[in-house]
Order: C-alpha cells, then structure tokens, then sequence
C-alpha cells in the first residue's frame, strides 16, 4: 500500500464515463517512487482524505481486495481481435474485414436472439 501526502489538483471526464483524476505529492522517497512504479497500470484502490488516515483505517483499506481483471480489452475488443485473425486466416470470401465483421456479429446476434423466450 501505498500513502502519499497529496493534493487533489484536477479531475477530468473522459468519454467513457470514467475519471481522470491528477495529484500532486511533495517529493517523494524512493521506496515510495518504486511502489508507485510497481503499481503503474495496476487497478486498485483510491482513498483521499483531507486528515491524516488513523490507523484502523489504513487496516480496512488494506484488507480490501481487488475484484476486478484487466486484461488491457473490453470483451468487445477482444472479441473483435478474434474475429479479424479469424478473417485474416479465412476471409469467406469478403472483401473487406468490415463487411466480414458485420456479418460474423449479426450471426452472433441472430444466435442469441433465437434463444429469447
């Protein structure tokens, strides 16, 4: 874990609804420069607090425990990376990998559809 006495300089909106959020730390220690390295990329956890955190507190942030898996894609990312290796090795005879994408998704929506009650 790491804790760093910082200030909350600017947030962002970004378009896929999530936030950008940029702090500014006085300087830090190298143990402190390597575990923010280490983390760089990594999805946690993030508490700010305008007091110095007490010690049960940083007991219960600690025992927190990530449920989350970032593969780096959405699944609509990968799945489209499979399809275009799929069109790659075997373009069914499509032109294009647009028109071969367009035509795998709605045999994939046509699939899914037929199983609606």
């Amino acid at each position: 874990m790491i804790i760093i006495p910082a200030i909350l300089n600017s947030f962002a909106s970004l378009k896929d609804k999530t936030l950008k959020i940029v702090f500014e730390s006085l300087e830090p220690t190298p143990d402190q420069i390597m575990g923010i390295a280490a983390a760089a990329g990594t999805f946690g956890y993030l508490a700010f607090k305008t007091d110095t955190f007490k010690k049960q507190e940083t007991d219960a942030i600690e025992a927190l425990e990530a449920d989350y898996e970032d593969t780096g894609k959405t699944p609509g990312q990968r799945l489209r990376g499979v399809l275009y290796v799929n069109f790659k090795n075997d373009p069914q005879g499509f032109d294009t990998f647009s028109k071969y994408y367009d035509h795998e998704m709605e045999k994939i929506l046509t699939h899914y559809k037929n199983k609606l009650p």
